[in-house]
């Protein structure tokens, strides 16, 4: 079982909350970390500083489209953020844990 972990950005807490919860409970994520960060990006031809929050959410390989595609489906922004990021090594209790905790 190979781990995979995708990152999104959400524009409240409301909207990770809500839909970190579900995923959790449908067993797509073993967990989602939410983090209030500071975002500057370029949008519409406008630099834009905003407040964001960061979600990790934490899967398995097996996992990982059915996750990105929900994420897609019930995200508030108009373009997602949605990336995978390579987790070449974990530790072998919290894989089993991350195992057991998703489908």
């Amino acid at each position: 079982m190979k781990p995979a972990i995708i990152l999104s950005t959400y524009p409240d807490r409301e909207s990770i909350t809500k839909i970190a919860d579900r995923l959790v409970r449908d067993r797509l994520a073993a967990c989602v970390n939410i983090s209030r960060v500071e975002s500057i990006y370029s949008w519409q031809g406008k630099i834009e500083n905003a407040p964001e929050f960061l979600a990790l959410f934490k899967t398995t390989q097996a996992n990982k489209d059915r996750l990105r595609e929900q994420i897609e489906k019930t995200h508030p922004y108009q373009v997602p953020e949605v990336i995978e990021i390579a987790a070449p090594s974990i530790n072998e209790p919290y894989l089993k844990w991350l195992a057991e905790s998703t489908l």
